[in-house]
């Protein structure tokens, strides 16, 4: 099968590619820049002036969009934010742009989507069908950047919202500016420790991508976390136990509030998110523990 996919070169988009290569498939990765193609990738020019990315992706099976800004970068500063959340819309609009002009439409969308959707809570379980919403710009982002990707269904494609969780993986991602502090021996829990962590190890992320590709059933939101969330300072002791670290030295919230700002909340709040979907539809995580998963990472 022919599957494009958008912010290829990523942290998920990387593992991904890696995944549908491995399974026999044929990868169209969608770029801004002049990258050559081989054997394995076609590298598709998107997003700049006079590309036409349609006229080398007829017959696409799959799009799966990861395109966007990280929201790790950089302080979320009133400029920050607006690129956090307009680069996101701008390649959404483009995806639908594609598949509109498509003579033949992809049989499924794959966007990402996070689970900053859900308020942060210290007791509630959130699942796919939990009602309630936060009222802050990062799930105002996720919420506007589902209903943008749903239009893509007024074509006949099935659209499936993957809610990524803190996804973990060794160079990448969040995991190792969070391990950081327990190398150098002063790891411990950060603010009250008691906010939920709901991680995923990158493996198991591409895995569900890749499930909800291929299982016709599954469409709409479906949470991309482990079925065992912890909350930060248990999390922070199984990660110090497994880089046979300390887990000893707090780290202040009102510290962290004074170095990143809003984009503190990322660390200091949190919520209990079950991947409920994917289990209903027989999903198996390869690292459904904490300590299996950093394991895995760390060797």
């Amino acid at each position: 099968m022919k599957f494009a996919i958008t912010g290829g070169t990523g942290f998920v988009g990387k593992e991904l590619t890696n995944l549908l290569l491995s399974q026999g498939h044929q990868v169209f990765i969608l770029t801004r820049s002049d990258k050559k193609s081989d054997s394995s990738i076609t590298f598709v020019k998107w997003l700049t002036e006079g590309a036409t990315p349609e006229t080398e992706l007829e017959g696409i099976d799959g799009i799966i969009n990861l395109a966007g800004t990280s929201i790790n970068e950089g302080r979320w500063t009133d400029d920050q934010k607006k690129k956090i959340y307009e680069s996101r819309m701008e390649a959404t609009d483009e995806v639908l742009r594609i598949i509109e002009t498509l003579s033949v439409k992809p049989s499924v969308l794959v966007n990402a989507s996070a689970i900053g959707i859900y308020p942060s809570s210290k007791h509630k379980t959130y699942t796919e069908d939990s009602p309630e919403r936060a009222d802050d710009f990062l799930a105002k982002t996720v919420e506007d950047w589902e209903k943008k990707a749903k239009k893509a269904e007024q074509h006949g494609v099935r659209v499936a919202c993957a809610r990524f969780g803190v996804i973990l993986g060794k160079d990448e991602g969040a995991l190792p500016l969070m391990a950081l502090p327990y190398k150098l021996f002063v790891g411990g829990k950060v603010g009250s420790g008691r906010q939920w962590l709901s991680w995923v190890h990158v493996k198991d992320v591409a895995n569900a991508i890749y499930f909800a590709l291929t299982t016709d059933e599954l469409s709409g939101a479906f949470n991309v976390t482990a079925p065992r969330p912890l909350r930060n300072d248990d999390f922070g002791k199984v990660l110090g136990t497994v880089l046979h670290r300390p887990h000893l030295v707090p780290v202040p919230g009102v510290a962290l509030k004074a170095a990143l700002g809003e984009k503190s909340q990322l660390v200091l709040e949190g919520q209990q998110v079950i991947p409920e979907v994917l289990l209903q539809h027989g999903f198996k995580f390869e690292f459904p523990t904490a300590q299996e998963a950093l394991k895995n990472i760390y060797g």
